[in-house]
């Protein structure tokens, strides 16, 4: 392997854990556009609470920076910026695209650049590479190379971390794969999985997430339907889950920068080429409307049990995409919230783990510093951080009124706890 200086563009919960394995290895340059961010970073303070303040200090030969210079300073560069979506569900390539503009000023010729942002197959040499080439002015598989392996980072999960879990990946030429593969080698602990394209791997990591995805919307639509017939959705899971091959998903809601995101990355590509993926987006529908369900359920629940809903006051345990995690991407709690207001329902956001300042700036809602005691028509338990499960059934029913409907989305509770289960 040459001598590599590592850069690597996109410190959020991908690019902040993978700096900081490298860096432990390699000269290895942290770049951020957001100087807040680097300046975080350099005090040894991570806002995601994906990288301890003890491991960000074993990374001797990491640096934090926001200076293109001093990425210049790198001949091998790792993107690993968000790939959203638009309001209409098509993929928004623009931080990608953002990304590849940067690396088209920074890379001389050799340089290696290699994707982990999920993307639809073929978007790496499509759409980045052309960017990279226009800019530099350096020719792709001549002047310099490319890679693509996907990320498999779960936010909130200290056991699963970017080092334990295996790694995919790939090279635009065989050398160029040998290098990838040798260079991710050197920090994953699980092994690597060489694929034998960029395309196979981008492909790889999309069907990842759309297979989650699918199998949690036939959950849901079980759900639905045994709520229906007067079944616990629960307890008919835990016996089916007897069986030895019986997957053991979820209902819920389905959010967050992956799975409630990376299947329209797929059916985006597959309308390009003609095809109508209807699997794929008929669960889409499914879990994109379990917010405005949930919110149904509640309602009816509470006409059930005479509380009057209309000026009614509801708390919501929970703002994030999922427990345990401060991160509000693509939440769909906000489902929840905005299907109550239809009903002239007043709720109250209680979440220890989001950022208030965040959730104003990206949904116009700001999480109380504290439930009031006996205040509440209803509570629902829309994430199970730890600091939810913990309390217990009888210190969540004490922000509720003497008559009040108790939710729990995510059986966090002991079955009989909640008055309604999803």
């Amino acid at each position: 392997m040459k001598e590599v200086r590592l850069g690597i563009i996109g410190l959020g919960y991908v690019g902040l854990p993978l700096a900081v394995e490298f860096g432990k290895k390699l000269p290895t340059r942290g770049f951020d556009i957001k100087t807040q961010r680097i300046d975080q970073l350099n005090a040894g303070i991570d806002m995601t609470l994906e990288v301890e303040p003890e491991l960000l200090s074993q990374a001797s030969q990491l640096s934090f920076s926001s200076d293109l210079d001093r990425l210049r300073e790198c001949n091998v560069y790792i993107v690993t910026v968000p790939t959203p979506i638009d309001d209409r569900h098509c993929p928004d390539l623009t931080p990608l695209l953002k990304a590849s503009e940067t690396l088209g000023k920074v890379i001389t010729k050799g340089d290696v650049v290699i994707y982990e942002s999920t993307v639809y197959p073929g978007a790496t040499e499509e759409d980045c590479i052309p960017v990279i080439e226009r800019i530099s002015g350096l020719t792709y598989n001549v002047d310099f190379f490319a890679g693509y392996s996907p990320e498999r980072i779960n936010p909130g999960d200290k056991a699963h971390r970017v080092t334990s879990i295996k790694k995919v990946t790939s090279g635009s030429t065989p050398q160029v794969a040998a290098f990838v593969d040798e260079l991710y080698s050197l920090v994953i602990e699980a092994g690597t999985f060489r694929a034998s394209s960029i395309r196979v791997a981008e492909a790889a990591k999309v069907i990842e997430n759309t297979q989650r995805d699918v199998n949690i919307a036939l959950i849901n639509e079980l759900a639905v339907i045994f709520n229906r017939l007067g079944i616990d959705t629960e307890e008919v899971l835990q016996a089916a889950g007897t069986k030895w091959n019986f997957l053991p998903f979820r209902p819920g809601l389905v959010g967050g920068h992956c799975i409630g995101v990376d299947p329209y990355y797929l059916t985006h590509k597959a309308q390009q080429v003609g095809y109508h993926p209807e699997v794929i987006l008929s669960g889409r529908r499914i879990n994109d409307g379990m917010g405005a369900y949930v919110a149904s359920q509640l309602v009816k629940q509470m006409v059930k049990q005479r509380i009057h809903v209309q000026g009614a006051r509801v708390l919501v345990l929970g703002l994030t995409f999922k427990e345990n995690c401060p991160d509000l991407r693509n939440t769909r709690v906000v489902d929840i919230l905005k299907e109550l207001a239809d009903y002239n329902v007043a709720v109250d956001v209680y979440d220890p783990r989001a950022n208030k300042d965040d959730a104003v700036h990206e949904y116009g809602i700001r999480p109380v510093d504290q439930p009031q005691d006996g205040a509440y028509d209803a509570v629902i338990l829309a994430v199970a951080h730890r600091e939810f499960c913990d309390l217990g059934v009888q210190r969540l029913r004490a922000w509720g009124k003497p008559s009040h409907v108790l939710y729990d989305l995510k059986y966090a509770l002991p079955r009989g706890g909640a008055d309604l289960r999803l």
